[in-house]
């Protein structure tokens, strides 16, 4: 350029240039419609639609995949989808959950095509269960809760939501319609996210493919009166943080009628546990990696919806990671025998804690204020426990937190029965 005084005016001007046009870019793409998915849909579906057969003409391999759920009741050794008799298994349960409805039934749980029939049919159901218990069994939900809003839904009984629910679980509960983006359906799971400052809308696609489980599989309890669904998070989602806020709600499933302790029973916190820092979350592997595994029709690749323990197809669940499967098997089968060692010991501790308070309680001379001091290191000692037990991985989700938890479970429950012991000295 002749002029060596205009160089940088026309750098700044081709620079501004360049801004512009890639702003414009960024808009443009921006504001391009939505690329659907895999082919174009036969059928337009309706928001919310309950019935997944419908899904199932522009989507066949995930719905004939989910059918498959209604029967792949092959047991594992800790686990599976075979409806097998807990309290038959572990007959130590019966003292652990005496008073309360799961010691009169403790079936495994079997696939998600089962889920009504098996609400359904089970002896904890009275005439005053609620609604609520509705929650996580059918695909009819996120229109029912849109139309009734939660709070009314849960208000209702359990008998009078019955021929409102029509649908076992299914794709409602987990994707948009026609988009099929995965969602957050349950209105107790945003308000626990929302709680904590997090926005789902803004997760990406991978942590997605957790949190839609997480609509289901962790631990609540249902607000006294209003029997309105909880996920007690407030505080946080480990273990401590939940019973921390149990102790502050003052929160009781029931007394136990031995040791007359207001005992926390937990649910399934397979969520919980597995986003606590374990090792395949922190490496961005998510609960459909494992549980529902890509798999190939031909061409087509898609998401086999038949969930089930990953221990039933290794090649495809941790092979699509590792190189070595039988060694990955092995190790799970180690760390869950060792997981199911430690919980007997805990289970035996909290046991011996129930009996040396209720042998305490029943001395007219005892210590009341140590006996107090006992019954809340059992509770504490068996919410522990139980976050374990209830849980569906025999730890696996979580190995080095689940052991330190059963670790602290004994810990405290033999705490339990020395005050307990303490008390009639």
């Amino acid at each position: 350029m002749k002029n060596p005084k205009l160089v940088p005016i026309v750098l700044t001007v081709i620079i501004a240039v360049l801004a512009i046009a890639i702003i414009f870019i960024l808009i443009f793409m921006k504001n391009q419609p939505i690329e659907r998915r895999g082919m174009a849909p036969l059928v337009e579906i309706t928001a919310m639609e309950p019935d997944s057969s419908k899904w199932g003409l522009n989507f066949p391999n995930q719905y004939s995949t989910l059918l498959l759920t209604k029967d792949n009741n092959t047991p594992t050794t800790f686990g599976g989808s075979e409806q097998k008799d807990k309290l038959e298994v572990d007959p130590r349960l019966k003292i652990l959950f005496a008073g309360y409805s799961f010691s009169k039934e403790y079936d495994e749980d079997r696939g998600h095509w089962n889920s009504l029939i098996d609400v359904r049919k089970t002896k904890r159901l009275t005439e005053k269960t609620a609604g609520t218990c509705y929650s996580c069994k059918s695909s009819n939900n996120p229109s029912l809760w849109a139309e009734m809003g939660m709070a009314e839904y849960d208000s209702l009984k359990f008998t009078e939501l019955t021929s409102k629910i029509t649908e076992p679980i299914g794709c409602a509960n987990c994707h948009e319609a026609n988009t099929m983006r995965l969602i957050v359906t349950n209105p107790a799971l945003e308000e626990a996210l929302s709680a904590q400052g997090l926005d789902w809308t803004k997760f990406t696609r991978q942590e997605m493919r957790t949190v839609v489980c997480a609509n289901c599989h962790v631990e609540y309890y249902f607000q006294k009166d209003t029997n309105y669904l909880t996920l007690p998070w407030e505080n946080g989602t480990r273990i401590e943080n939940i019973i921390n806020y149990y102790d502050e709600q003052g929160h009781a499933d029931w007394t136990h009628p031995d040791s007359g302790t207001a005992i926390i029973k937990m649910q399934h916190p397979d969520y919980e546990l597995f986003s606590a820092d374990s090792t395949h979350f922190k490496a961005g592997v998510a609960c459909a990696d494992c549980h529902m595994p890509y798999t190939r029709d031909g061409a087509v690749k898609f998401s086999n919806h038949n969930v089930m323990s990953p221990l039933l197809r290794p090649a495809e669940t941790c092979g699509a990671c590792h190189t070595n499967v039988d060694y990955v098997v092995e190790r799970v089968n180690i760390i869950q025998a060792q997981v199911w060692k430690t919980m007997e010991g805990s289970e035996n501790a909290i046991v011996d804690a129930i009996n040396a308070i209720n042998t305490a309680a029943s001395d007219p001379n005892a210590n009341m204020g140590l006996i107090e001091d006992a019954r809340v290191l059992h509770r504490h000692a068996q919410a522990r426990w139980d976050f374990i037990a209830a849980e569906n991985s025999m730890g696996f989700h979580n190995p080095s937190e689940a052991l330190r938890i059963l670790a602290d479970a004994t810990d405290l429950a033999r705490q339990a029965q020395l005050k307990a012991w303490q008390a009639v000295k």
